[in-house]
C-alpha cells in the first residue's frame, strides 16, 4: 500500500520567489487496485508521479510504502522495492535493442521467447520489434507499448504511468486501453497508478483521485467519483480535455 501524507512540493523562481506546486496531498493507494489520478492541466499530476518515484524530492510531508517511510529514498532504492515508473515521453536509447531493454528491465536473465511474450501482451509483433533499436525509428505509440512491456517484465509491486496517452495516435491509444484493462484484470499482489484525464482510462479504474490546485480534492471508488467529476461545472474543463 502506498500512502501520501501531507505531501508538499515547491520550487523557487529565478527571482527567488517560492512557487508551491503541491500542498498537503493526502492519498492512500490500496493494494491490488487500479488507481487513476486525474485533474486539469497544471494541477500538479506529473509532479506527484515523480515524487512517488523519487525523481523529485518533496519539500514537506512523507511517502510510505508497505508501512515503511521511503520519502528520502532514491529512484534506485524505490525500484528495488518494486516501484516502477513509465514516463510521459519514453526515453530513446540508441544502440540498445528492444530485447536488451526487456532484459535490463526484468533484472534477471530472460529468454528470447519470454521477451517476445511481453511484446505480444502489449500488442506488438515480436518478430518485427525484438531486434530493433529503441531509437528515433520507433513511433511514440510503439515506444509507449515497449515501455509498458518493460514494466510487465519487471513484475512490480507498484507501477506508475504518467499520462500514457500523451502524443500517441488513436489506434495506439485503443491498444493501450486494452493493455490496461488486461493489467487491471490480472492485478494480484501489485497496484497500478495512472496519471490521466482521459475518460476511457477513468472508466476502467477501481479508484479515482482528483487533483486540483495542487491538492487532492476528492478520492474514492470510481462509482462515487466519476459521476461527480463528469457532471459539475467545475469539471467541464476537465471533460473538454478528455475528449
Amino acid at each position: 500500500m502506498l500512502e501520501l501524507k501531507n505531501l508538499s512540493f515547491a520550487v523557487k523562481d529565478e527571482d527567488g520567489t517560492e512557487k508551491t506546486i503541491l500542498h498537503d496531498v493526502n492519498l492512500t493507494v490500496p493494494d491490488r487496485k487500479f488507481t487513476v489520478i486525474t485533474g486539469p492541466n497544471g494541477s500538479g499530476k506529473s509532479t506527484l508521479a515523480k515524487l512517488i518515484m523519487g525523481i523529485e524530492q518533496p519539500t514537506g510531508g512523507s511517502i510510505l510504502f508497505d508501512g515503511s517511510d521511503i520519502t528520502g529514498m532514491s529512484v534506485t532504492e524505490r525500484a528495488k522495492l518494486g516501484i516502477a515508473f513509465a514516463f510521459q515521453q519514453p526515453v530513446r536509447f540508441k544502440g540498445i535493442t528492444v530485447y536488451d531493454l526487456l532484459r535490463i528491465a526484468s533484472g534477471k536473465k530472460i529468454t528470447m521467447f519470454q521477451a517476445c511474450d511481453y511484446l505480444s501482451e502489449v500488442g506488438l509483433c515480436a518478430q518485427n520489434y525484438i531486434h530493433r533499436e529503441t531509437n528515433d525509428s520507433l513511433s511514440g505509440g510503439e515506444l509507449k507499448r515497449i515501455e509498458i512491456a518493460t514494466v510487465l517484465a519487471r513484475k512490480n509491486r507498484l507501477s506508475v504511468f504518467d499520462e500514457p496517452e500523451a502524443g500517441i495516435d488513436l489506434w495506439s491509444f485503443q491498444n493501450l486501453i486494452r493493455v490496461f484493462e488486461k493489467m487491471r484484470d490480472e492485478i494480484a499482489d501489485s497496484s497500478m497508478i495512472i496519471i490521466s484525464h482521459q475518460e476511457r482510462i477513468l472508466r476502467i479504474a477501481d479508484e479515482i483521485a482528483v487533483l486540483s490546485a495542487g491538492t487532492i480534492e476528492r478520492s474514492g471508488p470510481r462509482e462515487e467519483i466519476l459521476p461527480s467529476i463528469m457532471g459539475t461545472e467545475a469539471s467541464q474543463d476537465l471533460c473538454a480535455r478528455m475528449r
